[in-house]
């Protein structure tokens, strides 16, 4: 009886906080705890082993095709960047937006190379801290990029529920914290229900943030001449200043485009994903980008700039200024979309504390997956919750440089990862390692610029 209600205990009390992947196949070991011995004689531990094994058996289901997968990172990268950011990015970029936002975008093609690569070589859960684990060995930096990924995701998600709140205002005037509570508490609700239903809520959801952005281009269409007839006032000069502005709106621009490296983190539930998770980079990135510049270059073309720099609804100020198109409903189509990009940064952090999980890397609790939804809910609820949290507690502008600066430093990482692989095969080509390098040089570039502008912005203050 002593012996029954000791391993009732155990599994109760002292399992939820067990951590390493105890009777995983993986050749992944924990680094947070020192190892025992599992036997059956062994009755507290093996009871441990037994339960922390059960934990995990129920494995995630494959049922995203290329197109599902392909939509989801539309949706993911489409989701607040261009909604809620285009106004920031003209605050400090002005006229040259549109450049910034292609700087932007080149700055992350490098990145996506190295990612389609290792995806298709690689295709797991918590992608990039198995990545840095192949290429590196280590499991305290495996697990670092990892809690990285999901911090940064969290953050995002936050991000994006700030800017819900600047739509949301122009329809009903509710206190900003009430709305963000209701938000995030629906959506992690949503995604702890099950893949297959959050996602495709995010492919519906995907279509409309085109349409939304469909309907910007068409309200600024009879603008477009203007760009032809005074291209200087739109395309960058060789000079410092103009260049300072564009590299700041770029780093904020650059979170915009975050979103294609949670695609890899869906990897264990993507049907063929040595083939189908490296066309859908490819094709997510190209179809946003395009989007991007030229929704940027509508905003500069058909929006008094004192009027765009710093707007908390930018793409509603487009349609409002241009057309007789209802602003409430312009205002609902970038709702949707923000919620689009929250839900499926929330889908991917749990997806990473899933795969990390499994391996030993933090505690196996958070791979438990449910039996009737078969999604890792613990793990959803925490990141719902930390979401929140920062959502509540930051402004929006400082959010996304967070984010872009974490992200920034796993795209280093994960270039290198890619640049050490393939500097270890024996049919490595010169391309093979001047694509990763180049990324990681260019990702480190960046953020040092970014510190430096940051620096430069505090000193003039005093």
């Amino acid at each position: 009886m002593l012996n029954l209600r000791l391993k009732l205990f155990i599994l109760l009390f002292i399992l939820p906080f067990h951590i390493g992947a105890a009777g995983s196949t993986t050749r992944y070991v924990s680094a947070l705890i020192t190892p025992v011995y599992l036997s059956p004689g062994n009755s507290i531990i093996y009871t441990l082993n037994k339960c922390a094994t059960s934990l995990m058996a129920t494995p995630l289901k494959r049922t995203l095709s290329l197109s599902q997968i392909t939509l989801y990172g539309i949706g993911t990268i489409l989701g607040a960047g261009i909604y809620v950011l285009l106004g920031e990015v003209a605050l400090v970029s002005g006229s040259f937006t549109p450049v910034a936002f292609l700087v932007a975008a080149i700055v992350v093609s490098f990145s996506a190379y190295s990612y389609r690569h290792l995806a298709r070589r690689f295709p797991y859960s918590a992608g990039e801290a198995v990545y840095v684990q192949e290429a590196f060995a280590s499991t305290h930096l495996s697990r670092l990029v990892g809690l990285t990924i999901v911090f940064s995701g969290i953050v995002s998600a936050a991000t994006i529920a700030r800017g819900f709140t600047g739509y949301f205002a122009i329809l009903v005037t509710l206190p900003d914290a009430v709305m963000i509570i209701l938000l995030i508490g629906s959506l992690t609700a949503l995604a702890s229900w099950g893949v297959r239903q959050s996602v495709n809520v995010a492919v519906a959801t995907t279509f409309v943030e085109i349409f939304g952005i469909g309907v910007v281009i068409w309200a600024s269409f009879d603008s477009l001449p203007s760009l032809l007839e005074r291209p200087q006032q739109y395309f960058a000069p060789l000079s410092l200043p103009a260049w300072s502005g564009i590299a700041a709106g770029a780093f904020i621009a650059f979170y915009a485009f975050i979103g294609f490296e949670d695609m890899v983190n869906m990897a264990e539930e993507v049907k063929d994903p040595e083939k189908n998770m490296f066309r859908g980079i490819v094709l997510a990135l190209i179809i946003t980008a395009s989007l991007y510049v030229v929704v940027a270059l509508c905003a500069v073309a058909a929006v008094p700039l004192e009027k765009l720099a710093g707007n908390k609804a930018p793409l509603a100020l487009i349609v409002e200024h241009n057309t007789q198109f209802p602003v409430s409903a312009m205002a609902a189509i970038s709702m949707v979309a923000i919620i689009n990009g929250a839900l499926l940064q929330i889908i991917m952090c749990a997806r990473v504390l899933y795969g990390m999980g499994k391996r030993g890397m933090i505690p196996a609790a958070l791979a438990k997956v449910h039996d009737h939804t078969q999604t890792p809910v613990f793990a959803t609820l925490l990141v719902g919750t930390c979401v929140m949290i920062f959502a509540l507690a930051l402004p929006l502008v400082t959010l996304a440089k967070i984010t872009s600066l974490f992200i920034l430093s796993v795209f280093t990482l994960v270039n290198a990862s890619l640049l050490a692989l393939n500097w270890r095969s024996k049919q490595r080509t010169f391309m093979q390692l001047l694509l990763p390098a180049t990324g990681a040089v260019i990702c480190i570039t960046f953020i040092l610029l970014h510190l430096l502008l940051e620096f430069a912005d505090i000193n003039k203050s005093f």
